[in-house]
């Protein structure tokens, strides 16, 4: 963070994301003897009597004979305020998030059931309800809550969302997805648990209608933190509604309603039985055996659905089916005794679904309904992208295993046409649905059918059926690398990791499976960094107890688990990992130097977000020399080695450094990816803010306002980028003394980052301390001193009060409190500051240093001179020994000195530093060439020459 210094007892800058607005139109009327009328700048403009200030826009407050802002009255005057029309408020449209599973045929509304939900809600009218529907798998838990999302929909509920929430990571994708299409604050398509977070506090706050529906929800203790809770009184309004397997006591806290889902009642399977089959034209088939048979059948809608998809295809009777699998059901006593069957439903689905199934094998495309439903049982029930279907790892797979014909020559090789036809054969017999506007989970099988299909895989075949679908899985998180789509990551990364918990140890043989590495990058690279945490920490485990801790696959594991713990907020334990990891890469992989680079790198990231940049800079200086001699100039891991060392060099105040790295950096850019790709463009932001850092505004200016007007037409105007590009522009403005410009286009671009962000968004936050730093630069010290104010309690209730963030932001109020000759509250500040900078950075760091000169000014306008005098001349001489003579930080603290001895009465000392104030600001001038490429480019001699002479801003007095 560069240090802020208080320029003649002005406001300080900010640093952190930091952007014109043209300034209001204006016209000035003058008419009478002494009306003057001053022209378009209103800053300087004056009127008298019968004048008149027509202005468009509202920024200008009447106090007495005063305008405030940019006006001052000499006489009578009118001032006409045009009010553009208020925008139209936007029109309400329901949101829908998921895909709510089709009902099934004859699905029965089960009036008793729902009578004792709608009992459960109304006992519980003073808070929202969280309905668990609980019960064994193949009772209809979803297919009820999704009677109920469909109920809800009918009756215009503003939000309706359906979770996929077997794999937190689809929780938290959903919510995601729900937080933009309901435009929750804070929700910037960043990070996906930062926008689920949005979407959660919209829920606690919103006036709006909802139901989320969380379905088949396995891990309870992993999806505490994402359970909505909306303020009470809003159950008529607000609604959870969740399915489980699970009858713990977990299922039950927390306020939650519980309501077991058990078997249909006899009435009930029969009803289902006769309407199934008469929709499909089939009533002839339910004869007298129909009563047995739905008792046979465990009055299980599973497996009632299996045994009326068969009925209907195969043209069989009641009876006739009943006979069928009470064989079948005779066979399986040996295969499933009645101990093995815990949950009580496994023979009759088993023995329902084998009768389809072999049915199914016997039609077109024969052979493949089984090996086909053998790739489908190891992928998540939710839901898998008809894609896979398409791949040579599926297909491959269906010609090895497809049933040979009797007496038939060896068949062709399956085509990608024919495997999606073995897919709806099974959706034919009720086997899965399928049904492709779902997609990406266009395909599901139940999970009790998938249970089913997976314990009576031969042993021998399961091998080559688990890495077929780790090959499958492979393929398509390769092309959605390429073409990221947020929602298929998120279904990649469930199916992936439900075929890991079937698979066991198989995808370890005899080297970890690529997918299990693809499958992490993909969920850190879509910003779902808690899953992407539990996934490397599962796979780094594996690997080292399967393979060795030395193996490659266990070192990349841990590379990425260190990785994994930076961009989820735990550099120490990132650190830890990573002194590991980059200490076993130069051990073990002496002949892959490209490998211990990276290691290097990933270390140094974790090194600068702990805030030991000194280390970072260290490891990055080793990794560039090595990438240079290595890969080459233009290589990418070399260029973003460079742009990763010269953020830290800027951050360290080594600034001459880090603008040759940029520099070099953004012209590669260029040449290899154009103006607008990009990483161009974060070059280009990178390399403004170290002419920033180095004084040269005029150049930074030039690169942000194309950095803008590049960002807005690629980008549009209210994308987070623009908007930081908006606020970096402002910054620019406001150090090269156009305040008016800085002011306007704050002013215009907080309300939208507040939006579009969030209030409590960093970078909302540093947006409204740079408005309140232009204000007071401007002048209006009391908006100046209200905005601060309200920016350091944000800072502090949300970063904690040591954080370098609020220190910056206390610092900025104490210049403000200065300005406003509110001297006491402004010294007491500073000290705060100085103490917790000294204990964080040291008494020499330039932020330690920019805070000590600003308490001297505290002391200087306190009257207590002498004080001042003790501290800048301590400061002076620290500032030349670490910085530099010609730093414009030491420029600063002797203009600051200058100004304590003129007010000493040390006039001779004084003029002495005053000599070499301008002396030194001249010199950075003429270095940087700002007086040729910056109109405003006086600035920086400006503010140090009425810092030396103890003037203050224009406005202000002197």
């Amino acid at each position: 963070m560069p240090a802020s210094v208080d320029e003649s007892d002005a406001p300080v800058a900010v640093s952190g994301p930091t952007g014109a607005r043209t300034p209001p139109a204006v016209r000035v009327e003058a008419s009478g003897e002494k009306a003057v009328g001053a022209g378009h700048d209103i800053a300087h403009s004056a009127v008298g009597q019968g004048s008149r200030v027509e202005h468009t826009e509202v920024h200008n407050r009447v106090e007495g004979s005063t305008v405030r802002g940019d006006l001052f009255q000499a006489g009578n005057m009118t001032v006409n305020n045009y009010h553009p029309a208020p925008p139209p408020v936007p029109v309400w449209r329901p949101v829908r998030v998921g895909a709510v599973p089709p009902l099934a045929s004859a699905v029965q509304p089960r009036p008793g059931l729902r009578e004792v939900i709608d009992g459960a809600r109304e006992r519980n009218a003073t808070v929202v309800l969280t309905q668990v529907l609980s019960g064994g798998g193949g009772v209809g838990k979803t297919q009820l809550a999704a009677t109920y999302a469909r109920r809800a929909h009918a009756e215009g509920v503003d939000v309706l969302v359906w979770v996929n929430a077997a794999d937190i990571s689809q929780i938290v994708s959903t919510y995601a997805r729900a937080a933009h299409q309901v435009g929750a604050p804070g929700a910037d398509g960043r990070e996906a648990e930062r926008d689920a977070e949005a979407f959660k506090e919209w829920l606690a706050t919103t006036d709006r209608s909802w139901l989320v529906v969380l379905d088949d929800l396995t891990d309870l203790e992993g999806a505490q933190p994402w359970w909505p809770h909306p303020l009470a009184g809003s159950a008529s309004r607000a609604r959870v509604l969740a399915t489980t397997r699970r009858r713990d006591a977990l299922v039950s806290g927390a306020g939650r309603a519980v309501v077991d889902i058990g078997i249909y009642t006899r009435a009930e399977a029969l009803a289902y039985l006769r309407e199934r089959l008469a929709t499909a034209g089939a009533e002839h088939l339910l004869d007298a055996g129909a009563d047995d048979l739905v008792e046979a059948l465990g009055r299980l809608p599973l497996a009632l659905a299996h045994a009326a998809a068969y009925m209907i295809n195969e043209d069989k009777a009641s009876t006739r089916y009943l006979h069928l699998f009470s064989d079948r059901t005779s066979r399986l006593e040996a295969l499933l005794p009645p101990a093995a069957d815990t949950d009580g439903y496994g023979r009759q689905v088993t023995a329902s679904l084998v009768l389809a199934l072999d049915a199914a094998e016997q039609r077109e495309p024969v052979g493949l309904a089984a090996p086909a439903i053998r790739l489908a049982a190891h992928l998540d029930a939710a839901g898998h992208p008809q894609d896979l279907w398409a791949t040579a790892a599926f297909t491959r797979y269906l010609t090895t295993y497809r049933a040979p014909s009797p007496g038939a020559a060896a068949p062709a090789p399956v085509t990608p046409d024919q495997a999606r036809a073995a897919v709806r054969l099974l959706h034919q017999y009720a086997l899965l649905t399928s049904k492709a506007e779902d997609s990406p989970r266009a395909i599901r099988l139940h999970g009790l059918t998938a249970r089913t299909v997976r314990e009576g895989i031969a042993v021998g075949e399961t091998p080559a059926t688990v890495h077929a679908v780790a090959d499958a899985l492979r393929e398509v998180w390769d092309y959605e690398r390429e073409h990221p789509v947020p929602l298929l990551t998120a279904v990649l990364g469930a199916n992936t990791a439900t075929l890991a918990a079937h698979a066991g140890d198989l995808l370890w043989n005899p080297d970890a499976h690529p997918v299990l590495f693809a499958a992490g990058a993909g969920l850190s690279n879509a910003g779902l960094y808690s899953a992407a945490l539990a996934h490397w920490k599962r796979l780094a485990a594996d690997a080292e107890r399967l393979l060795s801790r030395d193996s490659p696959s266990a070192l990349v594991a841990r590379e990425n688990l260190a990785t994994s713990y930076r961009q989820a907020g735990l550099p120490g334990e990132a650190i830890l990992i990573g002194e590991q990891v980059v200490a076993d890469s130069e051990r073990l992989l002496s002949h892959d130097v490209t490998r211990a680079l990276a290691a290097r790198t990933s270390l140094a990231a974790s090194y600068r977000e702990a805030g030991n940049t000194g280390k970072a800079i260290d490891l990055l200086e080793q990794v560039l020399a090595g990438s240079e001699r290595l890969l080459g100039s233009s290589h990418p891991d070399t260029r973003a080695a460079r742009s990763s060392l010269g953020s830290c060099y800027r951050q360290m105040e080594r600034t001459g450094e880090a603008i040759t790295l940029e520099e070099k950096a953004l012209t590669d850019s260029k040449r290899l990816l154009g103006d607008n790709h990009p990483d161009t463009l974060t070059a280009s932001a990178n390399l403004a803010a170290s002419y920033w850092q180095a004084g040269r505004t005029g150049e930074a200016i030039a690169i942000e306002e194309k950095a803008l007007t590049d960002s807005k037409r690629l980008l549009g105007d209210n994308h987070p980028d623009t908007l930081t590009a908006s606020v970096n522009l402002a910054a620019s403005y406001r150090r090269a003394g156009r305040t008016g410009e800085a002011i306007g286009l704050l002013e215009r671009v907080v309300p939208d980052i507040g939006r579009r962000l969030g209030h409590d968004h960093l970078h909302t936050l540093t947006a409204r301390a740079n408005l309140a730093a232009a204000l007071g630069q401007a002048g209006c010290v009391g908006e100046a001193v209200d905005l601060l104010e309200g920016v350091v309690a944000d800072c502090g209730r949300l970063l904690g009060h040591d954080h370098a963030q609020t220190l910056s932001a206390r610092s900025n109020l104490a210049a403000s409190y200065r300005q406003a000759w509110r001297t006491g509250e402004a010294t007491e500040l500073e000290k705060q500051v100085l103490a917790e900078r000294r204990r964080q950075l040291g008494a020499v760091h330039p932020e330690t240093l920019a805070t000590r000169t600003n308490l001297a000014s505290c002391y200087r306008r306190a009257g207590r001179v002498g004080k001042a005098i003790l501290i800048d001349e301590e400061v002076l001489a620290d500032s030349v020994r670490v910085l530099g003579d010609g730093h414009l930080l030491t420029l600063t603290v002797r203009a600051g000195l200058a100004a304590s001895y003129r007010q000493a009465g040390r006039t001779g000392e004084a003029v002495d530093l005053l000599e070499q104030v301008i002396s030194g600001a001249r010199r950075i001038q003429e270095r940087d060439r700002l007086h040729r490429q910056d109109p405003g480019s006086d600035g920086l001699l400006e503010r140090l020459v009425r810092r030396a002479v103890g003037r203050e801003w224009p406005g202000q007095g002197t």
